[in-house]
């Protein structure tokens, strides 16, 4: 089978893993993983390892393929070996067996880049928690009660007894404000 069949068929395991058929995921993980596992046994790692890494990389691939717009350029496995092997060279480098890793397979463009996307939106989702946690109460319950939950303004009002919805509306709002100054301020 030629490349390009290869990467058309791996599209369209992309299409079914973003429409969360588990046959993809299944066959994605049977075709790909044993390589992953193979890498990071060979570099210092354990099998605990590989499954981490891989599941991390399957976040990133998931990721993607919900997006819709993103078009393989290389292989499914090129793509997430690249993945991988950038994930497991940084918990590498922060350990204390630093070692390379051979280049057996090329490096994906499109892996670096969604990997960095990936770790971008993680800090920032940490981010978001630490001055959640700091912002105080009612403001993270009444964040909570509208953004997660889905309330109404008219039901936080309630809850908090607020004489109306739009007295809660600014109070939301001021929330909000509070946030950001927390958000980026860390």
């Amino acid at each position: 089978m030629n490349n390009l069949l290869h990467i058309e068929k791996d599209q369209e395991l992309l299409h079914r893993l973003a429409v969360n058929d588990d046959k993809a995921l299944e066959i994605i993980y049977l075709e790909h993983y044993p390589m992953v596992e193979r890498m990071i046994l060979q570099h210092y790692g354990s099998a605990d390892d590989a499954k981490d890494i891989f599941q991390e990389a399957m976040i990133v691939l998931y990721e993607k393929a919900k997006e819709g717009n993103f078009v393989l350029s290389s292989r499914l496995k090129t793509f997430l070996y690249a993945v991988c092997r950038r994930m497991w060279l940084k918990k590498l480098q922060s350990g204390p067996n630093s070692a390379p890793l051979t280049d057996d397979v090329e490096e994906s463009a499109d892996a670096a880049e969604a990997l960095e996307a990936h770790l971008e939106k993680d800090a920032q989702f940490r981010q978001m928690e630490t001055a959640m946690g700091k912002i105080g109460e009612p403001c993270k319950t009444i964040l909570e009660e509208y953004y997660i939950r889905h309330r109404s303004m008219q039901e936080i009002a309630e809850q908090f007894g607020y004489t109306n919805a739009e007295n809660a509306k600014n109070q939301k709002y001021k929330c909000l404000m509070r946030l950001k100054k927390l958000f980026f301020a860390n």
